[in-house]
């Protein structure tokens, strides 16, 4: 057995204000193998991006705080390291693409100057060296004209361009690991698709293993080999990724493949299926299964017993939490 990459173990994060407390990630464990692309997917508000947040600790200490669990990446655990250490992973062993990179780009501050300062930070190269680089990972992530491009501000490239650039800056350092979190949905259906092959591309070249969280379950069947599905804080199914759109085991899962669009009857587009009811309070605890209120399967065990997750018959990589998995999956 290959020791994983990242292992998540029962990792709960909290955020705290006048109101209470706000569970957003509650006992959520996962691995990421080496060079293996995993997707994160769930509705807004599952957890999904507060989960990636914990694992770089770029959450508001003022307001969110991770209260349980373990990080270890490559057997260190992240959450027992100083904030001296942490910046010594971030950007340089793990690195992040945020969803929209104008939040995440200084405006004041040229794209070389901005992608060369990893390089000289973390890889202690020269002005000169870490320039080099710079334009070798903007000429990596195809955009034309590199060398003068170095020269200009953010507000000068297009919205693609720009994510580009976060990739480029990203994978300056060769990272070992790279958590992409909704890296495409401020873009365009034909730059999505751009931005989404050349991450794959970069992937191949750099051997780096891949987070890609998202909501769209389209780009999960195109991009990764395995797939955690998140609700209301809590992880209800993982699977690779085959057996997830061959057999969903979960109701949540049936009911995120359904509100899929596919395509047109009677020259019509078909009526979207939506899910039913509304996304539990994280801000009480949760009796149960925190689906159970919207599932057409749950009964009075469902509401008071919380489920594990529990493998599927003759696919022990295919696991569900739910108590009614019988049910589900001979419906």
């Amino acid at each position: 057995m290959i020791a994983p990459l990242l292992d998540v173990q029962d990792l709960k994060t909290h955020f705290f204000n006048e109101d209470g407390v706000t569970r957003a990630v509650d006992g959520v464990s996962f691995t990421v193998a080496p060079e293996e692309t995993l997707g994160i997917v769930g509705e807004s508000g599952c957890g999904k991006s507060v989960t990636a947040l914990s694992i770089l600790r770029l959450l508001p200490p003022r307001l969110g705080r991770t209260v349980g669990g373990r990080v270890l990446f490559e057997g260190q655990d992240l959450l027992a390291l100083s904030e001296r250490q942490m910046r010594d992973v971030r950007g340089n062993r793990i690195a992040m693409v945020f969803q929209e990179p104008m939040t995440s780009l200084n405006p004041v501050l040229t794209i070389g100057h901005q992608i060369a300062e990893a390089v000289r930070i973390h890889k202690g190269a020269s002005a000169v060296a870490a320039r080099d680089r710079a334009r070798e990972m903007l000429e990596l992530v195809r955009i034309p004209d590199a060398a003068r491009r170095l020269d200009d501000y953010p507000h000068q490239f297009s919205g693609g361009m720009r994510q580009r650039v976060m990739i480029a800056m990203s994978l300056a350092c060769d990272p070992k690991l790279l958590v992409a979190d909704e890296p495409t949905t401020a873009l365009d259906v034909t730059i999505q698709a751009q931005v989404l092959k050349l991450m794959l591309e970069l992937k191949a070249k750099t051997g780096s293993a891949v987070i890609l969280i998202t909501h769209d379950l389209g780009v999960v069947a195109e991009t990764c080999q395995r797939v955690v599905v998140m609700y209301a804080g809590r992880k209800v199914e993982e699977a690779p990724v085959a057996e997830l759109f061959a057999q969903p085991a979960h109701p949540y899962t049936r009911g995120l493949l359904a509100s899929i669009a596919r395509g047109r009857a009677g020259g019509r587009a078909k009526r979207l299926n939506e899910i039913p009811g509304m996304v539990p309070s994280l801000r009480e605890p949760i009796r149960g299964c925190a689906f159970a209120p919207r599932c057409r399967f749950a009964d009075a065990r469902c509401r008071t017993e919380s489920p594990d997750l529990t493998p599927i018959a003759g696919q022990p990589r295919h696991r569900a939490a739910c108590l009614r998995l019988d049910a589900v999956l001979a419906s």
